[in-house]
């Protein structure tokens, strides 16, 4: 990573340090791999040492800002099944997992060539966001508002197939509508004819 002291970062550190993230997702979506670093800085609003204090490389910058999409997805769903009941969280969780298949979409040129130096920015992304889907949907299951013969895997081939059919920004309506389909046939009673 790209600090060595391994303690939590001051407030005013942690916020510079999520605001070059934020950043750096909407400049790499937009730019592609060749976006100078200087305008990320820029759009942060940050000097440049900041940014090269956090990220001394693009290549951690872009493992950077593609794991903290990852985080904020699955680190999203104790707040939601919190916030609200637990069909209604998968189903705003659901939308979240659309806005990170955007992102990563977006910065696809940036990603790809971090695996083409070796990197593995997907590392752990496949169980992380299953051991996520499992909370929700078990959370749906025990409320009795989720089938429960419905499984993580499941799930995320669904929503994979949704963010690969209609994943880009313009297609967002028709996501949306994909979402709502995939979560009225969770209801309890619905089965296929398998």
């Amino acid at each position: 990573m790209a600090r060595s002291t391994g303690g939590p970062l001051r407030a005013d550190a942690q916020r510079n340090r999520d605001k070059i993230l934020a950043a750096a997702v909407r400049v790499f979506t937009e730019e592609g791999l060749n976006a100078h670093l200087e305008r990320i800085a820029k759009e942060a609003g940050v000097g440049s040492g900041t940014l090269y204090r956090n990220f001394p490389t693009r290549e951690i910058l872009i493992e950077a800002a593609y794991r903290n999409e990852l985080a904020k997805l699955c680190d999203a769903v104790p707040e939601l099944l919190e916030a609200m009941p637990p069909r209604e969280a998968l189903r705003a969780w659901m939308g979240c997992f659309i806005d990170y298949a955007t992102a990563k979409l977006g910065m696809a040129d940036a990603l790809r060539a971090l695996v083409e130096a070796g990197a593995n920015p997907y590392a752990q992304s496949k169980e992380l966001m299953l051991a996520a889907l499992t909370e929700l949907l078990d959370a749906g299951a025990k409320a009795g508002t989720i089938r429960e013969d419905i499984g993580a895997d499941d799930m995320f081939a669904a929503l994979t197939g949704i963010a690969l059919a209609s994943g880009k920004p313009d297609q967002r309506e028709q996501a949306e509508r994909l979402l709502d389909l995939t979560l009225d046939g969770l209801r309890p009673g619905i089965r296929g004819s398998g």
